[in-house]
């Protein structure tokens, strides 16, 4: 079991559930937190392990070569969820997403040949396969990425697995579907559709609203890493994590306009973005056989605690939506005409 472990991107949504899962769970385990606390790294999303004495946060970037070998000198396993993830910015600002998440990653991996750190897991996301079609995407499924967000996550994803091979690095790599739960940036589904209901403004719909995919609560998502990080002999591997519980857009807006009692009037079809896949769905055999792991958390009373929780947490996500994200918001939705 590593002792001290090195999570870049920890201020972020996935990210800090995970380091506040590790931090509970194991009383003898060190968290090293590496974040740039861009527009979607939050410090207000650690506040519950500030004056832990097992946590120490680093603000700065994974593309600096000399703060991650710092910082991870005496790590003995690197997690890397630091990366620009939202599609919708990657189509208006595709540089930002491939220097973060490809040269970041690149970054990483010299500081573990370097410093012969025994543990790489790179997140990865389903978003690599592109659309899953009829099939279920396995490990195995060619990559066929439709957004510079996926693509430069698959990228990512084949310049870990080719440490492997060319370096014997130790890379395990995961690819998770959608995950939901508190502290998640309000420009993704959920956490959009849930602030804005909760201010009776509308839920803009792309296109027909029947895009689905698979949605995963993410302490489950934290659960399948802790598994994959204690573990011996994946290196190389690939695993795919996810629940089978898939839901389209406009079934998401339902729930969440039900549970608190909104109108379904809020919901606005508007123009539908570029390269929008149409379902993202992963098959988990591997990961439930080899490593036992299962969800945990049902999903309509994950998705009703979900929702309670930005009901009862508006300090968290109003000064949010006040200020880069209002601009930001504007411009994406502003000039698309309803459906």
């Amino acid at each position: 079991m590593p002792k001290r472990l090195l999570v870049t991107g920890g201020a972020g949504f996935i990210g800090s559930n995970f380091v506040k899962y590790i931090l509970e769970k194991y009383g003898d385990i060190e968290v090293v937190n590496l974040d740039k606390l861009t527009y979607a790294g939050n410090p207000d999303n650690l506040k519950e392990a500030e004056d832990n004495p097992r946590y120490t946060f680093v603000k700065g970037d994974i593309c600096d070569r000399e703060i991650v070998e710092k910082t991870a000198e005496g790590c003995d396993c690197i997690i890397n969820f630091a990366a620009e993830t939202h599609v919708d910015r990657s189509i208006s600002d595709p540089a930002s997403f491939i220097m973060t998440d490809v040269y970041g990653t690149y970054v990483l991996l010299e500081a573990t040949r370097a410093l012969e750190i025994p543990k790489f897991i790179q997140i990865s996301t389903d978003e690599v396969y592109g659309d899953a079609g009829e099939e279920l995407s396995r490990e195995d499924s060619p990559l066929m990425p439709q957004s510079p967000y996926a693509a430069s996550k698959a990228g990512a994803d084949r310049l870990a697995y080719s440490y492997y091979v060319t370096y014997g690095a130790p890379v395990v790599i995961t690819r998770c579907s959608n995950n939901y739960g508190p502290n998640q940036y309000p420009e993704k589904l959920v956490s959009l559709f849930v602030t804005n209901a909760l201010d009776d403004q509308v839920l803009p719909v792309y296109g027909t609203g029947k895009n689905t995919r698979d949605w995963i609560h993410v302490l489950d998502h934290a659960r399948a890493l802790d598994m994959v990080m204690n573990a011996e002999g994946l290196e190389g591997e690939v695993f795919n994590i996810g629940t089978g519980t898939e839901l389209g857009v406009l079934e998401m807006a339902d729930l969440i306009l039900e549970a608190l009692g909104k109108p379904k009037s809020l919901v606005e079809m508007v123009e539908d973005r570029p390269g929008h896949v149409r379902r993202h769905a992963v098959n988990t055999e591997k990961i439930r056989s080899r490593l036992g792991w299962k969800p945990e958390v049902d999903f309509k009373q994950g998705m009703l605690n979900t929702v309670e929780w930005y009901a009862h947490n508006r300090w968290w996500w109003e000064k949010i939506k006040s200020g880069e994200f209002k601009e930001y918001y504007r411009r994406m939705y502003a000039g698309l005409q309803k459906q």
